[in-house]
């Protein structure tokens, strides 16, 4: 990822006051991108929307995305380069008791998106995420490939499913690589693991349910200890998110296309292994020692979920940064600083150039170890 590649780009986020979308957002914003935002209030109290002060340095429209209207005028007048697609109803077990709900925002909304898109010439690049939920479940140990079924058993998994074939049908129907030069709107969807990380506090999701029991001294309960996920940092999948973008608006849609981006194999853990982790990072810094309880599920949940990452391995030479272990750390890290009161927006940031900076260091890597290797040859033809 080139950071020069964002500085003055005008980019558009759906969600930028969700806990993911707000990690975006502070990220553009570092490296001097103009940034409009367009979501619902924040879903939270706290949010790290508010704590790092993320509206005063972007233009915030507070609206829903299942206002084509206002959404395509907001559009016109922000003339984007690039769309990230983040606003979505993201609990599944949400979902179970507003269906309806769900399916208008993350089937409609990103029709919604598709057609203001489709209606605003500034555009170049569009990046619809989802999720690894999309796939349809076939509880098998190997990881899903970009060309595996959609599906989805409960309504979130279900709505995602739907989403990744609107986004499908928007690109056949009205942007197809086939017919690039009559567009030149560039339209990719992105499925990430499950996605952690300091300042997430929605309900029924492992970490922040467990932080909350930790914060007021309340039993932990684990309805599914056995269940495996493709855990990461946040900043994993963004960082792919980004790394596409810029693909994108370079080589028109030779990259318009479905994406994984997951952690390594070895990230596949499951609940238990996730909480036992926290639990011991958490008394590392904190000095408490807690325990979990388990109680059994009534939600149909899915077992063994992983996520194939070759693809994004391969043509993107993007490669995951944080192992499970570490991403706990930063997550303990994040939260002890905002339990001390330090300044979140500046504690965040911070953490976010850590990352870039394992990136470059990473690339350099690369960069010297093909120039080696390309010296050796030269030498070995000479002799």
């Amino acid at each position: 990822m080139n950071p020069d590649f964002w500085q003055g780009k005008r980019v558009l986020i759906t969600g930028h006051t969700g806990f993911k979308g707000a990690w975006l957002a502070l990220w553009l914003q570092s490296m001097g991108a103009k940034v409009t935002g367009y979501a619902l209030p924040a879903p939270t109290s706290p949010s790290l929307f508010a704590l790092a002060n993320i509206k005063k340095h972007l233009k915030h429209v507070e609206g829903d995305i299942r206002n084509l209207t206002k959404f395509t005028a907001v559009m016109q007048i922000a003339q984007p380069d690039i769309v990230f697609h983040m606003a979505a109803q993201s609990l599944v077990r949400y979902s179970y008791e507003n269906p309806v709900d769900t399916f208008a925002t993350n089937v409609m909304g990103t029709v919604n998106v598709l057609e203001a898109v489709r209606q605003t010439s500034s555009v170049k690049a569009t990046v619809i995420v989802t999720s690894d939920k999309c796939y349809e479940n076939r509880e098998q140990m190997w990881g899903y490939r970009e060309t595996d079924a959609m599906g989805g058993f409960d309504p979130y998994s279900s709505s995602k499913g739907c989403a990744e074939l609107v986004t499908a049908s928007y690109r056949a129907s009205f942007m197809s690589p086939v017919n690039d030069a009559s567009h030149s709107k560039a339209i990719a969807s992105v499925r990430a693991g499950n996605v952690i990380g300091g300042g997430d506090w929605a309900k029924d999701r492992l970490i922040p349910d467990i932080l909350k029991s930790l914060k007021d001294q309340e039993k932990i309960i684990l309805r599914n200890p056995n269940a495996i996920r493709p855990w990461q940092h946040v900043l994993e999948p963004l960082s792919g998110y980004l790394l596409l973008a810029e693909k994108m608006v370079e080589n028109g849609t030779k990259f318009s296309e479905g994406w994984n981006f997951g952690p390594n194999d070895s990230d596949a853990k499951s609940v238990a292994w996730m909480t036992q982790t926290l639990l011991a990072n958490w008394a590392r810094v904190s000095g408490q020692v807690a325990s979990y309880q388990v109680e059994n599920a009534h939600l149909h949940e899915a077992n063994t979920l992983t996520l194939d990452c070759t693809k994004a391995r391969t043509k993107l030479q993007w490669h995951p940064k944080w192992d499970a272990e570490t991403a706990i750390e930063k997550i303990i890290d994040w939260q002890q600083a905002y339990l001390t009161g330090q300044d979140m927006r500046t504690f965040t940031l911070g953490q976010i150039e850590e990352y870039k900076q394992l990136t470059s260091e990473k690339n350099l890597n690369i960069t010297n170890k093909v120039a080696t290797t390309a010296q050796d040859n030269a030498l070995s033809i000479a002799h």
